[in-house]
């Protein structure tokens, strides 16, 4: 498997692929995730932990972010935030400041973005889903 390029991913799918739930993945996604790099924002790993703080999810953030690197080799981007925030400053995809976040740290680092957010695959040439 060539895990050489890397792929980011939205924040329910992280959810998704730590509950097991891969059912739920399109097929274009799944084969993305199978043969790249999994990667998170940091603005994933924080809405993990927002979610996490209003119930939303059991685990924490850390918690979700450590099974996923152990079990598909999931990381954190290191991209600078004042790059990402630069990038995000040119985003149109709504009020939602994740998304913008996470579509522009994908963006900024050239990468496809796995999301079925019909939104952002509708607004960023490199989200796939399908």
């Amino acid at each position: 498997m060539d895990r050489a390029k890397v792929v980011h991913l939205d924040t329910h799918v992280i959810v998704w692929l730590y509950e097991g739930r891969i059912e739920r993945l399109g097929k274009a996604a799944r084969r993305a995730i199978e043969s790249s790099t999994p990667v998170a924002s940091p603005a994933a790993v924080l809405e993990l932990e927002f979610l996490h703080e209003i119930a939303r999810l059991k685990p924490s953030a850390t918690k979700v972010m450590t099974s996923l690197a152990a079990e598909i080799g999931l990381q954190i981007c290191d991209m600078t935030f004042r790059t990402v925030v630069d990038r995000a400053l040119h985003e149109t995809l709504g009020r939602d400041p994740f998304d913008r976040l996470i579509v522009a740290n994908a963006k900024a680092a050239s990468a496809q973005l796995v999301t079925k957010d019909g939104r952002i695959l509708d607004n960023c040439a490199r989200a796939i889903w399908e």
